[in-house]
């Protein structure tokens, strides 16, 4: 080969050899581009999906508390109106609930004890209120301090029990059964109820449904049966968390 055709030669090969170059640079400078802006669209989509589970977790909150408060009023205005004794009792203990409510709701997490503790409060309340035509019976067992659940999760499943519960022969029976066992927590309500023509027991458990859902996508079961005697709640959470 010539010498003219040898610099042509290594000429031409130079040149490709950059254009290569320069191409790989920049098809590697755009992919990274597109990569940066796919993982920011993700990060916004991630962030908004996060906001409208955080909005509707508070609308399902702000749903139930109303409903709630109420109830508690109702009692105690009944109380009120009759001079009971019990009424400064009954203050008390709606203080307490007032305070769960207010200043405990907007945490994402709270002890299961102070769970418990509050729904005592509340069959309390409603034992003041049935007076003799209340059977209770609470068994809580094997609560450690350090386990945490969402505030107010148990709580409406007791307040729909008394609320749509039925009295049969003299008597509104109500029986609870919360326990723990590992990271697993049993939740077992039941009680004395008719069938329910207008299924009024519907708006607030599909409400707690919801919060379960996205609070506990998979890691939760809840069985509930309705017959013609009794209503009955059983939840099981298969992951529960420490303080």
């Amino acid at each position: 080969m010539n010498p003219i055709s040898k610099n042509l030669l290594f000429v031409m090969t130079g040149v490709y050899l950059v254009v290569i170059i320069v191409s790989a640079f920049k098809l590697l400078k755009l992919n990274l581009k597109n990569s940066e802006k796919a993982n920011a669209l993700e990060k916004k989509i991630l962030e908004t999906q996060l906001k409208l589970k955080e909005q509707e977790l508070n609308y399902l909150k702000i749903q139930i508390h109303p409903h709630f408060l109420f109830n508690t009023l109702n009692t105690m205005y009944g109380f009120a109106l009759k001079k009971a004794d019990e009424t400064p009792e009954m203050i008390l203990k709606l203080s307490n609930l007032l305070d769960y409510l207010l200043y405990q709701i907007d945490k994402p997490f709270v002890s299961l004890t102070e769970e418990i503790n509050h729904i005592k409060d509340y069959i309390s309340l409603e034992q003041l209120r049935f007076n003799d035509t209340l059977v209770v019976s609470f068994v809580s067992d094997n609560i450690k301090e350090t386990t945490s659940i969402p505030p107010m999760l148990l709580m409406p499943f007791v307040e729909n029990s008394f609320k749509h519960g039925f009295i049969q022969n003299g008597t509104l029976k109500v029986k609870i059964t919360i326990s723990c066992e590992s990271e697993n927590l049993r939740f077992h309500i039941k009680n004395t109820s008719k069938v329910q023509s207008n299924n009024k027991h519907g708006i607030g458990l599909e409400n707690i449904k919801k919060r379960l859902e996205l609070l506990y996508k998979d890691q939760y079961t809840l069985e509930i049966n309705d017959n013609k005697t009794t209503f009955e709640v059983l939840l099981n959470l298969n992951t529960i968390k420490d303080v």
